[in-house]
């Protein structure tokens, strides 16, 4: 187990490319080079990387010590109420699970799913019972096959919701994105270090200490409306937020060590890195 948080982009930065970089394969070399421990391979849009080109990536961040997961794509639905979608959605997490294997990736991250068009205790049961199905499919596989807390009001994903599903089974972990919490609740959600160490306390309390210790967060400034979140920006951010500066007080205050990987729009590595600069400053106050 890591004795520390670490920190990494999500997906390639502008520069990554700025700086000559071409390749994926390339990724877990940079991100090394900046001094950070983690990297998020960016499936959102669909798995087209084959399985030699993963496994490729998956030895460079071997070789660099980078630790690494993997999104799933966007368009898996656990609540569709297509039964025929929700089968595809167990097969995209299977071609996922097999993607992370490659990579070398420990945890996978899946979106809950919409309550758009049905009650969310309708959309709940639909989750449920397409998460279990996928445990029949894919078996004991040792990733974590990780449930994003989401932050449009009419997707499921509220942190309760994340609970509870991770509650069917050990292989659920709790992805909390604080940005999108932020986003749900219209801002305002993590005004001071407290307000962050409640969550890793209800996720303690509800999945044990474990999870929340070490949990995969995710992390970014993210513009919302009446609807919740509408975009991801950068740390030059100053109305939206939330701030990062009280989760690092929160992580040192209680010896947190999670993996935070940074979402930001094109900024993703050099705002990771300035929430790793954060945490250390935290560490030595």
């Amino acid at each position: 187990m890591r004795k520390q948080a670490i920190f990494g982009p999500g997906g390639n930065s502008q520069s990554f490319y700025d700086a000559g970089y071409k390749a994926t394969i390339q990724a877990p070399g940079f991100v090394k080079s900046l001094g950070l421990g983690a990297y998020e391979f960016e499936a959102g849009n669909g798995l087209t990387a084959g399985i030699p080109t993963l496994t490729k990536i998956g030895e460079k961040a071997k070789e660099h010590g980078i630790e690494m997961s993997l999104h799933t794509p966007y368009y898996i639905s656990l609540s569709g109420v297509d039964p025929e979608k929700r089968l595809k959605s167990i097969d995209y997490i299977q071609r996922s699970l097999e993607a992370a294997e490659a990579l070398g990736a420990d945890t996978i991250v899946i979106h809950c799913g919409s309550a758009a068009k049905i009650s969310r205790a309708e959309a709940m049961m639909l989750a449920k019972d397409t998460l279990l199905k996928t445990l029949e499919a894919v078996g004991d596989t040792p990733i974590h096959l990780g449930l994003e807390t989401m932050g449009k009001i009419n997707q499921l994903g509220t942190l309760d919701e994340v609970i509870e599903l991770c509650l069917l089974d050990p292989h659920f972990h709790p992805v909390v994105d604080f940005g999108h919490l932020n986003a749900r609740e219209r801002g305002g959600f993590f005004p001071n270090c407290d307000s962050y160490r409640r969550i890793f306390d209800k996720i303690g309390n509800a999945l044990g200490d474990e999870k929340a210790r070490y949990m995969h967060c995710h992390f970014s400034k993210i513009e919302y409306t009446d609807a919740g979140e509408k975009r991801h920006l950068t740390f030059v951010d100053e109305v939206y937020g939330p701030s990062f500066d009280p989760l690092a007080e929160a992580l040192v205050k209680d010896a947190l060590c999670p993996r935070i990987i940074c979402e930001s729009a094109g900024t993703m590595a050099e705002d990771a890195l300035a929430m790793q600069q954060a945490y250390e400053a935290a560490k030595n106050q």
